[in-house]
């Protein structure tokens, strides 16, 4: 399994009128994880986008139980449960601070042929350097 902590900060322009975090900046939350996820592996969505993939995201979950606020520092885990081999399903929780559940998610991408723009299987380069932390 693949696990990446990320920290970030609420930043005043991401929050509403109530002074929670906008409900919305989540997708950008779970994106800044997934990065820093992928850079455990080795290479960025640049690096990935070089070779000739796309990574475009087919499904976004999220269950919210605690609003964040400005200035809160949140901790971003993301995981990595499985090898994938056709959909990359990447999961979340978010905590505050004190350690307390602020919201769960999925979001799932695929791979496309930027030649082709036609979706195809996780490629064996991205595949081989996952299977270390998997114990393969």
């Amino acid at each position: 399994m693949i696990k990446a902590d990320t920290k970030l900060r609420v930043r005043y322009g991401e929050t509403d009128q109530m002074g929670y975090a906008y409900y919305g900046v989540y997708a950008q939350y779970y994106e800044v994880g997934r990065v820093e996820a992928m850079r455990m592996l080795g290479f960025s969505y640049k690096d990935v986008e070089a070779r000739g993939i796309l990574m475009p995201v087919v499904e976004y979950t999220i269950q919210y139980k605690k609003p964040a606020f400005y200035d809160d520092e949140l901790t971003i885990t993301t995981y990595l449960k499985e090898i994938p081999t056709l959909r990359i399903p990447f999961e979340y929780e978010v905590r505050n601070g004190k350690g307390e559940l602020l919201n769960t998610g999925k979001v799932t991408l695929v791979c496309i042929e930027k030649s082709t723009n036609k979706m195809v299987r996780v490629p064996d380069w991205f595949r081989n350097a996952m299977l270390p932390f998997f114990g393969k």
